[in-house]
This record gives structure tokens, C-alpha cells and sequence, in this order.
């Protein structure tokens, strides 16, 4: 358990000051204001060990270097430029707009657009339950690998 908090811990550590730094840096090019700076701190941590989980998960799981990026090379940046990090969904055919909501990345995005807008493609507290889920999804998967032995024991 120790070893799952250093790498996680390290990780999301990691993340979060790298959103921090460059939150700070927008600053200095474009004034913003913050609608919802609690929100906004809690998607970002809340997202920062979901996937920092994620990616212990998948590190345990990759025989290669090859396999270890396959993963966000082939599912997480496609499903970051269709889950509405560029636009908002809205601006979708209808059809798109319901097809969109099957990936898992929109709730994210939406989370983090209303902590700074107060505006969302979808209701926040789905985005903070679709998160969360995520969350105890990789749990219970980091749960099953310690259980087991999955990759640890040779």
C-alpha cells in the first residue's frame, strides 16, 4: 500500500502543480476569473489521482514501452479532442451530441468548464459523479492487483 501512495501520491503531486503553474502562467497573458475556485481545486485533484491511478494500472500492465503508450496515444488524446476540450458539445449535430456522451472525458471537461464559467455541457454533479466513478473504478482494479498478486509476484 505504501508503494501505491509514493507512486500516486508523487504523481497527482505532480499534476496538480503542473495545473497550478500553468493556471499562473495564464494569468500573466489573459485576465480570468474563477467562478467556482473550490470546484475547480477538487475536479483538479479529484482528476490528478484518477489518472494517476490510471497510469499505475496501466505501467503494471505494459510488458513494453511500446505498450505503455498505446494507451494515451490511442485512446486518451482521441478522446480528449472529441469530449469537447476545444468546443462545446452543443455545437454537435444532436445525434454526435448523444454519441458524445459515451465518452468518459466529457465529464471531466465539463467539470473544469463549470468551475471556471458556471456554464457545462453537462449537469455538474454528473461530471462529479462520472469522476468519482472513475475513481473507484481504477480503486477497485489497484485493489484486485494487490489481492491477487497480478504482476507483482513472479
Amino acid at each position: 500500500m505504501e508503494v501505491l501512495i509514493g507512486y500516486v501520491g508523487a504523481a497527482a503531486t505532480k499534476s496538480v502543480i503542473l495545473g497550478i503553474l500553468i493556471l499562473v502562467t495564464a494569468r500573466l497573458c489573459v485576465p480570468y476569473h474563477i467562478v467556482h475556485p473550490l470546484w475547480m481545486a477538487a475536479f483538479l485533484v479529484l482528476t490528478a489521482v484518477s489518472f494517476s491511478l490510471f497510469g499505475f494500472i496501466i505501467g503494471l500492465w505494459a510488458e513494453s514501452f511500446e505498450q505503455l503508450q498505446i494507451v494515451p496515444l490511442m485512446i486518451l488524446t482521441p478522446l480528449t479532442f472529441l469530449g469537447g476540450a476545444f468546443y462545446s458539445i452543443s455545437m454537435l449535430p444532436p445525434l454526435w451530441q448523444k454519441i458524445t456522451l459515451f465518452n468518459p472525458v466529457v465529464y471531466l471537461i465539463s467539470g473544469f468548464r463549470w468551475s471556471f464559467f458556471g456554464v457545462s455541457d453537462v449537469n455538474v454533479a454528473t461530471s462529479a459523479a462520472a469522476t468519482l466513478g472513475f475513481l473507484a473504478l481504477c480503486v477497485a482494479v489497484v485493489s484486485w492487483i494487490f489481492r491477487t498478486g497480478y504482476k507483482l509476484k513472479s
